[in-house]
Parts: C-alpha cells; sequence; structure tokens
C-alpha cells in the first residue's frame, strides 16, 4: 500500500511541475504577443505621423509658395512667341530617306521571336496542341 501512496505522490509532483511548466511557457507567450501589439502601435503611430507630415508637405498653397519664392516663374505672355524662321535648324537625320525605320524593324523583329514557337526541345503537355 506504501508503494502506491508514493507512486501516486511522484504522479502529483510530476503533474504539478509540467502544469507549472505550462504556465510559464504561456505567460512568456503572452508577454511577446502584448510586445509585438505595442511594436504593431508603435508602427502605426509612426505611419500616421509620417502620412501627416507627407500631407502637409504635399499641400498644393505651400507648393504654390515654394514655387513662387524659388522658381522665379513668370506669367506667359502673347508676345513671347516667335516666328518659325527663327527657330535653330533641325538636327541631321540618322536615317536615309525611303529607309526603313529603324526602330520599327527593332520592333517587328521582337515581335516575331515572340509570336515564334519555342524550340527547348521540351515534351508538350498533355493539353497542348501541337
Amino acid at each position: 500500500m506504501r508503494i502506491i501512496h508514493f507512486l501516486v505522490i511522484g504522479v502529483l509532483v510530476f503533474a504539478a511541475a509540467y502544469v507549472y511548466r505550462i504556465k510559464m511557457e504561456s505567460t512568456a507567450r503572452v508577454e511577446r504577443v502584448l510586445r509585438l501589439n505595442a511594436e504593431i502601435r508603435e508602427q502605426r503611430d509612426a505611419i500616421a505621423a509620417l502620412r501627416a507630415e507627407w500631407a502637409k508637405l504635399d499641400a498644393p498653397a505651400r507648393l504654390q509658395g515654394l514655387a513662387e519664392r524659388h522658381l522665379g516663374l513668370k506669367p506667359l505672355v502673347a508676345t513671347q512667341y516667335d516666328q518659325l524662321k527663327n527657330l535653330p535648324e533641325r538636327p541631321p537625320a540618322f536615317a536615309r530617306p525611303g529607309a526603313p525605320d529603324p526602330i520599327g524593324a527593332m520592333i517587328n523583329t521582337i515581335e516575331a521571336a515572340a509570336e515564334a514557337p519555342p524550340t527547348t526541345g521540351s515534351v508538350p503537355a498533355p493539353g497542348d496542341q501541337q
């Protein structure tokens, strides 16, 4: 009978230690969750502050004042336009007249390569048509 008592006491001590370990793990996890929630709250506050600062910096009235102060732009006057004869000479053409457009030729080559079937040598999937 004493052996059973010692076994029961041993099992109770083991169970108490196991429950204590579970309690400590759960406490540590709760602390970690609280820390993470605090970090999330801080990040959200920082994001809100940055958005408010961006709204202040992006205000049209502020940008207008900066443009007037630093750029020195003046309103456009109709007399500012000049005649065509006063324009500078046209830069030389790099393509000869009547020659095909080099950029158009490059685009056609790229499109033709994209439309060509792949030449990987792989076996087509069962649903693919040949």
